[in-house]
């Protein structure tokens, strides 16, 4: 990200399994623990942003859903640049040369 440049904060994969996947297809938290061969416990927190997303958990969800690995990484990876970027706004890094 260039310098100065203002980030728009971005959604967690959770969000976006819940309402674009699960929901649309409506697929349940069970069904859809049951599929990836997780926890129901564990796909609910990732659901409800209690959790960020493991390549572990992108690849099995490329493989019930139809996507790829790098489709999910790439959103938590966003997702993560985005509040570091929120969190760290102002602040001066001096440069090493």
């Amino acid at each position: 990200m260039k310098s100065g440049e203002t980030p728009s904060i971005k959604v967690r994969p959770g969000v976006v399994l819940r309402e674009l996947i699960l929901e649309t297809r409506k697929v349940t938290v069970t069904d859809a623990a049951r599929a990836l061969q997780v926890t129901r416990k564990y796909l609910s927190e990732l659901l409800n942003a209690h959790t960020g997303l493991t390549a572990d958990m992108a690849f099995r969800l490329s493989r019930v859903f139809g996507t790829t690995p790098e489709i999910w990484l790439m959103l938590q990876l966003e997702y993560e640049l985005s509040k570091v970027s929120e969190k760290l706004e102002g602040v001066q890094f001096e440069q090493i040369r």
